[in-house]
């Protein structure tokens, strides 16, 4: 048997793009929303999976409280350039599109995943109609 439990959060986080030729280039911000999907093999005496308490606890404090409000930019952009500049700051070794968002999102949840579960996918949408998936 394989159960999937999806559990999704919103938080807000601006970003650039280094070396890109378009708007993303300039310092914006989104509403993201983004949904943790687990996959557990079975089910326990209480008849589940995973509590979805347990993974809005591990996501919140492994991305939403880090993210939440922060300016994500490559490590050495022109922008990270004056670090006090910015009260919350996350420098990332790649440039923080979408798609290396999830990347980054699945290694630190991966390792935390309770015994029995592991992490299925993520999505990531930066607006209603641009939606990147993770599946792993």
């Amino acid at each position: 048997m394989k159960m999937l439990l999806t559990k999704k959060f919103a938080f807000e986080m601006a970003h650039a793009l280094d070396g890109y030729d378009g708007k993303c280039a300039n310092l914006h911000g989104h509403s993201y929303h983004l949904e943790v999907t687990v996959e557990g093999t079975e089910l326990n005496s209480n008849g589940m999976a995973i509590d979805f308490g347990r993974i809005k606890t591990l996501v919140q404090s492994v991305v939403i409280n880090r993210f939440d409000h922060a300016l994500v930019l490559k490590k050495g952009s022109p922008l990270a350039s004056n670090p006090n500049t910015f009260s919350n700051l996350i420098e990332v070794p790649f440039n923080p599109t979408t798609e290396n968002l999830l990347i980054h999102f699945a290694t630190l949840l991966e390792p935390q995943m309770p015994i029995g579960t592991r992490l299925h996918g993520l999505r990531l949408a930066e607006t209603d109609s641009s939606v990147a998936e993770l599946l792993l």
